[in-house]
């Protein structure tokens, strides 16, 4: 009889213990779903647009539309190199993202070291000058940048994309970069210039390294904004200079639709930013916390 106070005791610390590991179940089972409904929400039409690929020509455009193919055919790859010059198109937005995207991030990375290190009231312009710059919608630039290319003689060239996406990525990669190196502490700096470093010495040989991070995230955004671009590549090239994102949306015209080729260029467009962020991962990953915090 002694004995069941206790027991009394026992259940009723048990009871919260049990309540709290249930609560804690149903909540672990809540974001699995809400995970499970996001990751559904923003990979379902990147799926269906991979499945539409790889059906028959026929099939991609029935009506009804099917979601899973009948037979898995790469006839949409082959075809999509006989109806449109894709591979030229790809190697221009290729060529023009890649050097657009290395002189936006060494620009950038280079001002906004001079801002980070020698602070000055017209620094501080410089960068607000470059916010505004940025703010500004693309298509108020759009022509007028078209006016500067045509009188150059540039339209329908590759370095007329460079330039264009140069100009409009570095105020981009200033204000990424300046983050990340306010977060270097001066004192590697200073131990640099002790060694009989120059600034820029101190800048190639001791900063860049330690910035790798934010030297990935910045490489990989500004490759995007480049990478998919349509406005600019649309109003300055025609033939020669044609990027993929103009040229894939030529498999849609007023009399015809070519819809399998069309997804499977698609599908080979997403690949190049793919790859290119699943290798640089984990700085991008270490990049976007490296100026969270500062002392």
């Amino acid at each position: 009889m002694n004995d069941l106070p206790l027991r009394k005791t026992e259940l009723s610390k048990r009871i919260p213990v049990n309540a709290a590991k249930l609560k804690r179940k149903l909540w672990l089972i809540f974001v699995i779903v809400l995970t499970c409904l996001l990751a559904l929400l923003f990979l379902g039409p990147y799926v269906y647009l991979l499945l539409t690929s790889l059906k028959p020509s026929a099939e991609a455009v029935s009506t009804p539309p099917t979601l899973w193919p009948s037979t898995f055919s790469f006839e949409n790859y082959r075809n999509m190199f006989d109806y449109l010059p894709v591979g030229k198109y790809f190697i221009n937005s290729l060529v023009t993202a890649g050097a657009s995207t290395i002189i936006s991030v060494l620009v950038g990375a280079l001002a906004a070291y001079g801002i980070s290190r020698f602070t000055s009231v017209t620094g501080n312009y410089f960068l607000l000058f470059t916010l505004v710059i940025r703010m500004v919608p693309m298509i108020s630039i759009a022509i007028p940048m078209y006016m500067i290319i045509k009188d150059m003689g540039l339209l329908d060239t590759q370095l007329a994309l460079i330039l264009v996406y140069t100009s409009v990525n570095v105020p981009f990669a200033i204000w990424l970069m300046i983050g990340f190196l306010d977060s270097v502490p001066k004192e590697f700096d200073e131990a640099a210039r002790i060694d009989g470093c120059s600034w820029l010495g101190a800048f190639i040989r001791v900063i860049l390294p330690v910035s790798l991070p934010g030297l990935a995230t910045t490489a990989i955004f500004t490759f995007m904004l480049a990478w998919n671009d349509f406005l600019f590549s649309l109003l300055m090239t025609s033939t020669q200079a044609k990027t993929a994102t103009v040229g894939i949306s030529e498999f849609l015209t007023a009399y015809n639709l070519d819809l399998g080729p069309m997804t499977a260029a698609a599908v080979s467009f997403s690949l190049p930013v793919m790859i290119f962020s699943l290798f640089v991962q984990r700085y991008i990953v270490s990049g976007m916390t490296l100026g969270a915090v500062k002392e």
